[in-house]
């Protein structure tokens, strides 16, 4: 049998290349390489705002046998900049498929490679850090490898770069969906008892459907409003979203309008870029990560119960817990690297976690954190 000539190529910076068979749109990409070991969830994956200025690799290899449809996405377009899969993409075989997620990279304008040994792949981006890559696909299998190698080179890199105003919404809105549940799916809340104003550094939508299903009535608001328009709303509490980028950069405009909000003494939740936002504001500095935490199962451990949650995570970069100022108490840790999980604020109902408890992908072990930020609101009141 005649070996397949390959239609895509993903070189890295140091000169590595790896030739697969191409799928998605034609045409290439640069960005930052990152893994993830989730076995559920690649188009919830694609269309996290958080991955954005990044080409994912996953490590499970049955990626595609699912399809994809409209009610998984996580924002209105995939964000991730590619990706690169072991095996290439099978038909769907799942009764909620609407389209093959070939066809939907095609249409939505995202690079893949399969054929991959991931397995390989993935080592070298634990060993080396995650590299910068050029990402090429091209039908008839033409490829200029030294130009590829490179357009990875001069890939700038995400320290220092703000991407939340990239990703965030144009305008504010109003959110009301909650989770899925069967056989209704997605229902509205229709009796709200806490406003809400959630920032968007690039939230998903099932992190505002957790607010709404914790009795929330979502304000949603871009990552550059300031304090003014924020407490305008009149809310009971402030929510501070995930987001792409480095913490740092976005924090020039954020950390002043969170340093206000925090004089109001108000219930404040942030997760993820949102909990780095709130470290800064606080007087804490982040860091950026080797490789970065991307994967559904990860043990997180709450240092206050003992409690140990399996949870999912996003993030390549991190909060120093060396520099937690006094009166910030380090609420939870990776047990994968001991890196920071979660901050609190003493005797005041501020809080944040690293991490995604509001999953999709991944456990549900965390959904509490969204009950926990409800009932200080109704403490407040």
């Amino acid at each position: 049998m005649a070996q397949q000539r390959p239609t895509a190529c993903l070189a890295l910076a140091d000169g590595t290349v790896f030739f697969g068979q191409g799928f998605g749109a034609t045409g290439q990409a640069q960005a930052e390489l990152c893994f993830n070991t989730a076995m559920t969830g690649y188009q919830e994956i694609m269309t996290d705002p958080s991955y954005a200025g990044q080409v994912v690799t996953f490590t499970f290899p049955h990626i595609g046998n699912v399809g994809v449809n409209p009610e998984d996405d996580e924002t209105a377009e995939p964000v991730a900049a590619g990706m690169v899969v072991k095996w290439d993409p099978t038909d769907p075989s799942n009764w909620r498929a609407a389209e093959s997620l070939s066809d939907w990279l095609t249409r939505r304008g995202r690079i893949a490679i399969g054929s991959v040994d991931t397995r390989r792949l993935t080592r070298a981006i634990r060993q080396q850090g995650a590299p910068h890559v050029a990402l090429a696909h091209d039908p008839e299998g033409r490829f200029d490898v030294g130009a590829l190698v490179e357009a990875a080179r001069a890939f700038p890199g995400l320290e220092g770069i703000d991407l939340a105003r990239d990703v965030t919404c144009p305008q504010s809105y109003r959110w009301d969906e909650m989770r899925w549940a069967w056989p209704e799916g997605y229902v509205r809340q229709t009796d709200p008892r806490f406003r809400v104003v959630a920032v968007d550094y690039g939230a998903k939508r099932n992190i505002l459907r957790c607010l709404a299903s914790a009795g929330c009535e979502v304000t949603v608001l871009p990552a550059t409003a300031t304090a003014e328009e924020v407490l305008a709303h009149e809310p009971d509490g402030v929510f501070l979203s995930n987001g792409p980028g480095d913490p740092a950069a976005t924090g020039d405009y954020a950390v002043p309008m969170i340093r206000e909000v925090l004089e109001r003494d108000m219930p404040l939740f942030g997760i993820c870029l949102g909990h780095q936002m709130l470290a800064l504001a606080l007087g804490a500095r982040t860091i950026k990560m080797n490789h970065g935490h991307h994967g559904a199962n990860h043990p997180v451990k709450d240092l206050e119960t003992g409690k140990v949650e399996i949870t999912s995570m996003n993030h390549g970069f991190t909060v120093d817990s060396q520099t937690l100022p006094e009166g910030v108490v380090e609420s939870h840790v990776s047990l994968f690297d001991g890196s920071n999980c979660g901050i609190r604020v003493a005797d005041r109902p501020v809080f944040s976690v690293q991490y995604h408890p509001e999953a999709s992908p991944g456990p549900q072990d965390s959904y509490y954190l969204f009950e926990r930020f409800a009932a200080a609101m109704a403490a407040r009141r």
